[in-house]
């Protein structure tokens, strides 16, 4: 799967979008590269990154869900598993095993991906998710 360079504005009023298609059963990863608004590396290592001073370094959370609508009562389909790949060189991975997969209803699915130092958060990139069902398993061969 392809790396989706995305930059990162933290006084930005609105995220980034990446969508994604994940097939039922295969191991699933989507990697980032995350760019300040100058197109250099965004540093999760804890140093500076565009004007946020951490000690405490940068910590992730996705989740992927059937529906955001008002009043609904959905919950997580699935929770990404979160990597920051190279911290310091702004590449991060969110990721779910072939059993996670398995699972997911065929359909359309929001995600989001947040990051926050210490009590601050950001939503770092949202998008679509294509859910299709697998068709052939390793017990066919």
């Amino acid at each position: 799967m392809a790396t989706k360079k995305i930059t990162f504005d933290p006084d930005a009023d609105s995220s980034p979008a990446a969508n994604f298609t994940i097939l039922g059963g295969s191991n699933f990863h989507g990697d980032f590269e995350v760019v300040t608004t100058s197109n250099t590396a965004f540093d999760f290592s804890g140093s500076n990154a565009v004007g946020i001073a951490t000690t405490t370094g940068w910590t992730g959370s996705s989740q992927m869900t059937k529906s955001t609508a008002i009043g609904s009562t959905s919950f997580a389909a699935a929770t990404f598993v979160v990597g920051f790949t190279s911290a310091a060189g702004g590449k991060v991975r969110i990721s779910l095993g072939g059993t996670t997969t398995q699972s997911l209803t065929e359909g359309r699915y929001v995600y989001d991906f947040i990051v926050g130092s210490g009590a601050t958060i950001y939503t770092l990139v949202n998008g679509n998710i294509l859910v299709r069902p697998g068709v052939s398993s390793i017990s066919t061969l």
